[in-house]
């Protein structure tokens, strides 16, 4: 785990950095196995292949599109992030800009 992946509050709050290709610096499968929720500008998201709460933004798949590489190409959105463990249940801690 690197300096940028850990958690931002505590061992119940997501990291503020965390992406689902395992190519990036940014994976964490250990993370990603406890599932984790994702409201982007006051909704939730299931499509997000990426997310930063610091910088504000979230990645997402732009279609079916894919790159040469076989990689799908995916557009970043800006907006307030929040996350979550989805495995703690109702009203768990949430990791969001301050």
């Amino acid at each position: 785990m690197t300096e940028e992946t850990k958690p931002t509050a505590g061992a119940d709050t997501p990291p503020d950095h965390l992406s689902v290709n395992p190519r990036s610096k940014h994976f964490d499968a250990d993370v990603l196995q406890r599932g984790i929720g994702i409201r982007f500008k006051d909704r939730v998201r299931n499509d997000i292949e990426e997310y930063s709460i610091s910088e504000g933004w979230v990645r997402v798949q732009a279609g079916k599109t894919v790159d040469r590489k076989g990689q799908p190409l995916t557009i970043k959105l800006n907006g307030p992030v929040e996350a979550w463990f989805e495995d703690l249940g109702e009203n768990p801690p949430i990791a969001k800009a301050e």
